[in-house]
């Protein structure tokens, strides 16, 4: 067999989720021998008068993010879905982002793990899903203090909600300014699920509202997602 044809297909899987759910994903993750995740603690800021993909109101939310077999998300998410029951409702939602590289070791991982499983192949065996991009993944980093003013501004652009988790710069030596904003301050990273439709919409108010020159000193990029699916849902997309 080509050695090529072994490599596995890789995503990152991202979950948004209500804080006190978390035990269920690690569950799930733990009776799915998911090998790899992380979890950090943030706040959600959707508007109480709106069901949008990232759950109802400001609450404490978890972002856990793991890597997984394309072939096998779809299912792992429908196993999150079904131990959450009846608490799916405005938990949150699940979402992929393709991986450009990876080192070798943690590849070699899955690889093994396929070589002793061959029901699970590189991306030609398992469920399809289907691969057009609807969705993006806005990112802003923005100064301490502002991601309330700034999630009003991108909901009248047209996003339903985010999710902010606290973070603070890093630089290689001492107190550093990129584009004259220091890159040790406290800062806040906003994300934002946005269909493909609003994402230039979404970017361009918060970026003439927070971005790189104004106090707030935003840097606003995004990424291409895979499949979005709300954990009350049936259908991953």
């Amino acid at each position: 067999m080509n050695e090529n044809a072994k490599l596995p297909v890789l995503q990152l899987l991202v979950f948004i989720i209500d804080w006190n759910k978390i035990k269920v994903i690690s569950s799930v993750f733990e009776e799915e021998n998911v090998r790899f995740h992380f979890i950090s603690k943030g706040r959600g800021t959707a508007n109480s008068e709106i069901l949008d993909l990232l759950g109802i109101g400001s609450s404490e939310k978890a972002a856990i993010l793991s890597l997984e077999q394309a072939v096998m998300v779809p299912s792992l998410i429908r196993r999150v879905r079904k131990k959450l029951g009846s608490q799916a409702a405005g938990a949150g939602i699940a979402f992929t982002i393709p991986l450009s590289g990876i080192n070798n070791p943690i590849l070699k991982v899955f690889k093994e793990s396929i070589m002793k499983n061959l029901n699970v192949s590189s991306g030609e065996e398992g469920e399809k899903m289907n691969t057009e991009i609807k969705h993006d993944l806005i990112v802003s980093i923005v100064n301490q203090g502002y991601s309330d003013e700034f999630m009003t501004v991108a909901r009248e652009a047209g996003a339903g909600g985010g999710t902010v988790i606290n973070a603070r710069g890093l630089a290689h030596k001492g107190p550093v300014k990129f584009f004259g904003v220091s890159v040790q301050d406290e800062k806040e990273i906003i994300i934002i699920i946005a269909s493909r439709e609003r994402q230039a919409a979404i970017m361009q108010a918060v970026s003439q509202a927070y971005g790189i020159t104004t106090e707030a000193g935003g840097i606003i990029f995004s990424l291409p997602v895979d499949h979005v699916m709300s954990l009350n849902q049936e259908e991953f997309r």
